[in-house]
């Protein structure tokens, strides 16, 4: 980055509040009382963000009688649920493209199921008066690079001859008409399968729907052990216990409390920005009237979006991962990477120079190799969990969250006859190896991105084991 450009993207960010923007509201619920001495239910869910709460309300959806208990380690919502971009996804496989690779042959059912899902999600969100900004403005891929452009060109022929017929290719002009920047030389649009939303908002809405059906919610309870109990199971917390005839694990990146899936994910920290309220003249100047979430197409890429007040949050690029694969708060928080990515943010839109963010937050996802969730159960059917949703939870987390209940009830459904149910991810190998292995191919990647889009030995070697690391 030139010395002015960094200059500039330095003093943008002089003000930023060191906290997710989603979390910074006035409106944010206080948390209920943690669990106290022993308890009894149905069902337990352990993890309060948005995989344990579609879990405790579709379970008592499906049987209003059925007692359900949900403990949440810290505040409903904290973590990635409230970090992420907003963009609730229709996919349940990250992306047509990494779902047609691993699973071709249901890659159909799968988006059926997806589209379904995100249909279900905006129906729950008008059912329950969740007031969380939710808006089906759909999403565009956008080229920045001449060989990103041919590879969506030659992707948007595959989708048709496969009969998929949901994307639209625009040429450089009609992406600019949408959201104008001088990077953009092309996209591809999808108008229904992404809906922009606060996500914070969301989490506190079916906590409040999950609440009015009779969910008994502790908050600041963490899980400590599991363990089978008669026809149950038992989870240990700091102040009690809770025995379940049921439990289902929503703990997502957190380590689970069945020790054999730990291996199968490792945490990734992203980061995002969000602006000051945009005035009218300068939204004028980058159009952006559809208000569609938009994504580079590069490997290492970017995410972005307006908020309902016409903010822009901008995230991405940097996947980091902490050797170990440690949770630390600190690493919520990166100057370097917020300094390259607002100087990244003024390279797209030269027409905000002046612009100054008001928050700069990171937080931890899980990631698995495959990039999407895997599913099982344990302790003799008792228990149930999902995983590995690797950035694209928001939407996918309900399908998951009907995958579990439909494991802990033994039945075959839809669902649970799917190939990507019944199989798993590779899992990571042990450190040191699994450090060296992410950094060389985040390196293969930045390397990819600047030569052509193309992918050296360990890459093509990576996509031929069906692996890979991303965000």
């Amino acid at each position: 980055m030139a010395p002015d450009a960094m200059r500039t993207a330095a003093q943008s960010l002089s003000d930023a509040r060191p906290l997710s923007y989603w979390l910074d509201d006035p409106g944010r619920p206080q948390a209920l009382p943690a669990l106290t001495g022993d308890e009894h239910c149905d069902l337990l869910v352990v993890g309060g963000g948005y995989s344990g709460l579609w879990t405790a309300l579709l379970a008592k959806e499906r049987d209003p009688g059925r007692d359900v208990v949900l403990i949440e380690g810290d505040e409903v919502g904290w973590a990635a649920s409230g970090r992420n971009g907003g963009f609730c996804a229709a996919s349940l496989t990250h992306g047509l493209a990494n779902g047609l690779e691993r699973w071709p042959d249901e890659i159909g059912k799968l988006e059926e199921l997806g589209a379904r899902n995100l249909d279900a999600i905006e129906a729950a969100v008008t059912r329950y008066s969740i007031d969380c900004e939710f808006e089906r403005t759909g999403e565009i891929d956008v080229a920045t690079q001449p060989h990103q452009l041919e590879e969506l060109r030659a992707w948007h022929r595959s989708t048709r001859e496969l009969g998929f017929t949901g994307l639209e290719l625009l040429d450089r002009d009609q992406v600019r008409a949408e959201v104008d920047s001088p990077t953009f030389l092309g996209g591809l649009l999808d108008r229904r399968g992404v809906a922009m939303l606060h996500p914070a908002k969301l989490a506190w809405g079916l906590k409040e729907a999950c609440l009015g059906l009779g969910v008994r919610i502790f908050e600041h309870t963490r899980g400590l052990d599991l363990a089978t109990s008669g026809p149950g199971a038992a989870v240990r917390t700091p102040y009690g216990r809770v025995f379940a005839r049921r439990v289902a694990l929503a703990t997502n990146i957190f380590p689970s409390l069945v020790r054999r899936v730990r291996a199968y994910t490792v945490p990734v920290y992203d980061y995002a920005l969000m602006t000051e309220p945009l005035d009218a003249d300068r939204l004028a100047s980058i159009g952006w009237g559809n208000r569609q979430g938009l994504g580079d197409s590069a490997n290492q890429f970017h995410y972005f979006r307006l908020s309902a007040d016409n903010r822009i949050l901008w995230g991405g690029y940097d996947a980091i991962y902490p050797y170990g694969g440690r949770l630390d708060a600190s690493l919520d928080q990166r100057p370097e990477t917020f300094l390259k990515l607002a100087g990244q943010f003024f390279a797209c839109f030269p027409r905000l120079s002046g612009v100054r963010f008001s928050h700069a937050w990171g937080g931890a996802i899980d990631t698995c190799s495959r990039f999407s969730a895997f599913f099982g159960t344990a302790h003799g059917g008792r228990v149930a969990y999902a995983a590995g949703y690797t950035g694209l939870g928001v939407g996918a987390t309900r399908f998951g969250a009907d995958v579990m209940l439909d494991l802990l009830a033994g039945e075959e459904t839809e669902r649970t006859t799917l190939a990507m149910v019944r199989s798993k991810p590779m899992p990571f190998p042990p450190e040191p190896f699994a450090w060296a292995g992410i950094e060389l191919t985040k390196r293969s990647l930045a390397r990819a991105d600047s030569h052509g889009g193309h992918r050296n030995l360990w890459l093509r070697t990576m996509d031929r084991m069906g692996l890979g690391f991303d965000s």
